[in-house]
């Protein structure tokens, strides 16, 4: 267990999961925490995360820095998402193993696994086929950083965790109408053809592709609570256990944002990997579930999404 006193250093503390691990973390009385911009400590400079760990020495570091987007983010700059995740990983884990950090907690991506993986997909399939192309950089850069860790703890005896989510939403997303993920791109692509009044929408894809959503507020409680009490080599897949075709997305967001028009689908455009569904049966083992429903969470996300754009 952590003291309540510790100090706990998250990377990537304003993104969606970074800033949802900080709530959680005040929420249980944990207050001795370090946190740096972008713009104040640059991850991907090895000689800056040395000197900061070297200065700060944190006694235990979640690490949810990451460059991430949707298909069309990672297709169109395969070469930045590898070399931005991989370097920047390999930066805070590497500094971590030098200054004596007690537990770290990397964040991971249900990308990892393969792109015809079992469904739902065990901690146990990965590398057992080939990825999904259209993410293959960001995925590969995730497996070398849950690798690294593992490697860690083998060779030198650490105690570096791992989580894989599934596909993520909720408060500080990223709703830019080109990089976001699905669901936040829907969100604002409804939201905005409500305003116009425009009488259709055309989303990616023929809606047939299976996906499954996890509220981040949802993650962040069971990150903090595998810190707490999980150690061990393998990964802990985060995820709810239900899945949604992105077609049903599609018409329950039009219907949280209150977007009455006729929803089109463009088949020549990508439908990524036809199915990901994380088998979260050793989360459960571990004594965590999942809370908040895909319905409610798009509201609270809906909202968020509003107060965003009204500053």
């Amino acid at each position: 267990m952590m003291d309540k006193g510790a100090k706990i250093y998250v990377a990537g503390h304003r993104g969606m999961v970074g800033s949802a691990i900080v709530r959680e973390l005040q929420r249980l009385g944990y207050n001795n925490l370090v946190m740096r911009t972008h713009a104040e400590l640059d991850l991907t400079r090895q000689a800056d995360v040395e000197r900061f760990f070297a200065e700060e020495r944190p006694e235990y570091v979640f690490l949810a820095a990451a460059k991430v987007g949707g298909i069309a983010a990672n297709n169109a700059a395969l070469a930045d998402f590898m070399y931005q995740n991989m370097t920047l990983e390999m930066n805070v884990i590497h500094a971590a193993w030098k200054n004596g950090v007690k537990k770290l907690e990397f964040l991971g991506s249900s990308c990892i696994y393969p792109r015809l993986a079992p469904q739902p997909m065990p901690e146990s399939c990965l590398l057992t086929s080939a990825l999904e192309p259209t993410n293959e950089a960001y995925a590969l850069a995730k497996i070398s950083g849950l690798k690294y860790c593992e490697y860690l703890n083998r060779q030198y005896g650490t105690d570096y965790i791992s989580v894989m989510p599934t596909n993520l939403y909720g408060p500080n997303d990223n709703y830019h109408p080109e990089h976001s993920h699905v669901l936040p791109a829907m969100i604002r692509r409804f939201h905005e053809a409500k305003i116009a009044r425009t009488e259709s929408v055309t989303c990616w894809g023929d809606g047939s592709a299976l996906r499954e959503f996890l509220y981040v507020d949802d993650l962040a409680e069971l990150c903090v609570f595998l810190m707490n009490t999980y150690s061990g080599n393998e990964t802990v897949n985060a995820g709810t256990g239900k899945e949604i075709t992105i077609k049903s997305l599609a018409e329950l967001v039009a219907k949280v944002v209150g977007y009455e028009g006729q929803i089109l689908w463009d088949a020549s455009r990508p439908n990524g990997t036809p199915r990901k569904l994380l088998d979260v049966s050793k989360a459960t083992r571990l004594g965590w579930r999942y809370k908040t429903e895909l319905e409610t969470g798009i509201r609270l996300a809906y909202e968020d999404f509003l107060k965003l754009n009204r500053k």
